[in-house]
């Protein structure tokens, strides 16, 4: 078998793949079907500094090659995070990736600092929430914005932190950019693209909010560009994700050049995707006769 350990930001994991912040929940309902300790890591639901409700249904919709989702980062919080869900985590035998979302900085500093001395071995900014201070713009879609909430995070923590960014910018390689300068260890791309759709029988969108994140294979060209592009920009690990739902998939996405996956959509559909994902792409080295999944990193060729 080919050797699928990498490292992401000085943290090993066992392989590349890694479910994506949202679609697997705390673990908990997986880890009755298989072992988590079979996974690379786990990107924990994205939480915030107190408990959030989330938006009011219909708030998932399935569309072709995807689906769209404006759940709000429904969340229990930091603190029962910490309390309840991380010590179960961390018993896994797993990589553990906390996701954290603020709607100030303030909010994401004050997170991070409770993750401080925690089992938690990556943190994982979500720079895509509204920034109520600057008229509710994301972190995410400037560079000024994205450049304080990460600079401030990492003067908050000594963790390993990976910022995750959003695809709905003008440039995304100017916000990695930022991000790098920073102080971010990695980023992780790419978060939802803004999408909508509208029942024509009822002439209202299907979900509440009006808009919502598209996800899943319709989105992967997009990832894997923005991936080429980003990973092309910066000098730090690139985690690619976005409509990944098979192992050749996880091998495009890191011959872009991903130092690791995260599967999100996929697990919907299919709630084994990340194992298959895995047993895929080592069934594609051992093929080919190449011994360690990193041979493959950045391994495109450009015409």
């Amino acid at each position: 078998m080919a050797d699928l350990s990498v490292k992401v930001a000085g943290v090993s994991f066992k392989n590349p793949v890694i479910p994506a912040s949202g679609a697997f929940g705390f673990g908990r309902e997986y880890e009755k079907l298989y072992p988590l300790s079979r996974l690379g890591g786990i990107s924990a639901k994205g939480m915030t500094l107190r408990p959030q409700g989330g938006n009011p249904p219909p708030r998932v919709a399935e569309t072709p090659m995807g689906m769209l989702n404006s759940v709000g980062l429904q969340n229990p919080g930091i603190d029962y995070f910490i309390e309840h869900e991380l010590p179960n985590l961390a018993a896994k035998g797993t990589r553990i990736i906390a996701n954290v979302a603020g709607h100030t900085i303030e909010d994401c500093v004050a997170i991070a600092q409770k993750l401080e001395g925690t089992a938690v071995d990556m943190i994982e900014l979500n720079i895509s929430c509204p920034n109520v201070k600057q008229g509710g713009a994301a972190f995410g879609v400037s560079c000024g914005a994205a450049g304080a909430i990460t600079k401030a995070v990492r003067r908050a923590s000594h963790k390993p932190l990976m910022v995750k960014l959003s695809p709905n910018v003008t440039d995304i390689t100017a916000i990695a950019k930022v991000v790098e300068a920073e102080g971010a260890n990695a980023v992780s791309l790419i978060n939802t693209l803004l999408g909508m759709r509208i029942d024509i029988d009822s002439r209202r969108p299907v979900l509440k909010n009006n808009v919502g994140g598209l996800s899943g294979p319709a989105v992967f060209p997009v990832a894997v560009r923005m991936v080429w592009q980003v990973a092309n920009a910066v000098s730090i690990p690139v985690v690619g994700m976005g409509g990944i739902a098979s192992g050749r998939d996880a091998i495009e996405m890191m011959m872009a050049g991903a130092s690791a996956v995260q599967v999100g959509a996929a697990i919907f559909a299919d709630p084994y995707a990340p194992l298959k994902i895995i047993d895929e792409m080592n069934a594609w080295l051992d093929e080919r006769g190449i011994r360690s999944v990193q041979e493959i990193i950045g391994a495109v060729k450009p015409w």
